[in-house]
């Protein structure tokens, strides 16, 4: 008879009943895990590094970590990072000391997101990789190069695991798919939206798949359709997909807003994308492109100031990155508009790219030896600074035929009145009339 109190184990997440007993099960990272590539060849040796995994989310690290200590049939110790301190690691090194007395195992004692250790949490767990009582696997999503320290990153084996792609994640929906829903079918333009909005991660592909799989059988649904998703998913599932058409339409959207001097739409955009799962580093990227190509010289801190978004993201994450970005996103819409500079990028480039190769005027040359001053090298150089304004007036130097050219020499760069470039024009105007005057 069953008890009003019997008790029933909850189901694992599909996240974990996917995850891989065997190195051939697991999905991605062939160029690690292929025939002959290092980890595999690590697996099959038993001879295992400390090793530090370097990847995005939802692309394996745990999985692998897992895999490492039942191959190596190894105790194996899970430590995270953010919940642990030094008291945490002494309890692991003292379960290693008791395994390895005890039952003659070693031990993996394995630290998610390590970079959040501090130095002296790190430098802990030194003497004991040195003495080998540990096999140490750190899991990293910040390059280990600025956040693992140097001592423990020297003791270790760097392996970079890669997002997962489209074929794999694909692979990866059609396993969930028959573990969970066998009857339950996905149209094929759907599965292409699911996959984008993974974005990589397999973590959150299954995850989606699960709240999915989950409304489809409350719903009695045996086909998951455009109608469907929209109606149940539309909160997760935004309408862009990335490498989409939806996608690019939005960044061409954020970056006209911000051409166009409009921040609140600049805004707009910016949060469209970030809501529907945009990677912000890559709208980051955008960022900076856009301070370069349109705010240009009319405002040079735009740049920096980009840069700076994108190093607190990287830093803080969300929220306080996104806001980072949002400020910069505000402040490129407002600053003032040029792309002279980036015009004269792109003809000076295609000017180099068709003209000759025109050898350096003399008096441009370096010259650190006798020889080279004999042949007149460097000679008649005027120095900038001992000239009156800093500025040598008359002093030719593209090389000598484009002088002699009809367009002589070529203009590239043709400032605007705008920003600080209003005031760049009038200093280059002043100095060509310095110029005109000292050639006369």
């Amino acid at each position: 008879m069953n008890s009003l109190f019997q008790s029933h184990a909850p189901q694992a997440p599909l996240a974990e009943r996917l995850r891989p007993k065997t190195l051939d099960e697991v999905v991605g990272q062939s160029h690690l895990l292929g025939e002959g590539k290092p980890l595999r060849v690590a697996f099959q040796s038993g001879k295992l590094p400390s090793m530090i995994l370097w990847g995005p989310p939802g692309v394996g690290k745990t999985t692998l970590a897992r895999l490492i200590a039942n191959t190596a049939d190894a105790k194996f110790i899970a430590v995270s990072a953010v919940l642990s301190g030094i008291k945490d690691i002494r309890d692991a090194v003292e379960r290693a000391e008791l395994a390895l007395q005890q039952h003659g195992r070693k031990t993996i004692l394995f630290v998610d997101e390590v970079h959040r250790f501090n130095k002296g949490q790190q430098d802990a767990f030194l003497p004991f990789v040195e003495s080998g009582l540990i096999t140490f696997i750190g899991a990293t999503t910040e390059n280990p190069s600025f956040e693992v320290n140097s001592a423990l990153l020297s003791r270790a084996q760097v392996f970079v695991l890669n997002s997962l792609s489209e074929p794999e994640l694909a692979l990866l929906l059609e396993r969930a798919r028959l573990l969970v829903a066998e009857n339950v079918t996905i149209a094929d333009d759907i599965r292409e939206q699911i996959i984008a909005y993974a974005d990589g991660d397999a973590r959150r592909l299954l995850n989606f798949l699960e709240a999915l799989f989950n409304a489809a059988a409350g719903a009695g649904i045996q086909e998951i359709d455009l109608a469907f998703l929209q109606t149940t998913m539309a909160e997760k599932l935004r309408r862009f997909d990335k490498g989409g058409e939806a996608f690019y339409d939005q960044i061409s959207a954020l970056h006209k807003s911000v051409r166009g001097s409009t921040p609140d739409a600049a805004l707009y955009w910016f949060l469209r994308m970030i809501d529907g799962g945009a990677d912000p580093l890559y709208l980051g990227r955008r960022i900076v492109r856009m301070a370069i190509e349109d705010i240009g010289l009319a405002d040079p801190r735009a740049q920096g100031i980009c840069l700076e978004a994108c190093q607190i993201y990287e830093r803080l994450g969300s929220p306080e990155g996104e806001l980072a970005l949002s400020n910069a996103v505000v402040y490129l819409a407002v600053a003032p508009k040029s792309n002279a500079a980036y015009n004269a990028y792109n003809q000076a480039k295609s000017f180099v790219a068709q003209d000759q190769s025109r050898p350096v005027p003399l008096h441009l040359r370096n010259a650190p030896t006798k020889l080279m001053k004999a042949l007149d090298y460097g000679k008649e150089y005027r120095y900038a600074h001992n000239e009156p304004e800093a500025y040598a007036a008359g002093v030719d130097y593209f090389p000598d035929e484009l002088y002699e050219s009809k367009n002589s020499p070529p203009q590239f760069y043709v400032p605007t009145q705008r920003g600080l470039e209003g005031k760049i024009g009038e200093k280059l105007a002043h100095l060509k009339e310095l110029d005109k005057k000292a050639k006369k």
